[in-house]
């Protein structure tokens, strides 16, 4: 399970895992508007996380962030991660 702690937004905290073949699994907002973060995780669940990185970059909404586009830097964290 991996976990980022968000800036700028409602959320407080993401989790997720990533199987060996790139696909998110299990994410799991702490914090944030419930309804709108459940479809978010369940619009991503078994997506590719390169995908998923993509898609939701840029998405703002207030401070110059948003759910999504701090669940596309979660991503991001988690891959620089694997790199060390």
């Amino acid at each position: 399970m991996f976990l980022y702690q968000t800036r700028g937004t409602c959320s407080r905290q993401i989790y997720f895992e990533v199987d060996d073949q790139n696909k998110i699994h299990n994410v799991k907002f702490v914090g944030g508007c419930n309804g709108n973060l459940q479809g978010v995780s369940r619009l991503v669940e078994g997506k590719d996380i390169d995908e998923i990185e993509k898609l939701l970059s840029g998405i703002l909404c207030r401070n110059g962030t948003s759910c999504p586009d701090q669940l596309s830097k979660a991503i991001e964290a988690y891959k620089q991660s694997k790199i060390l």
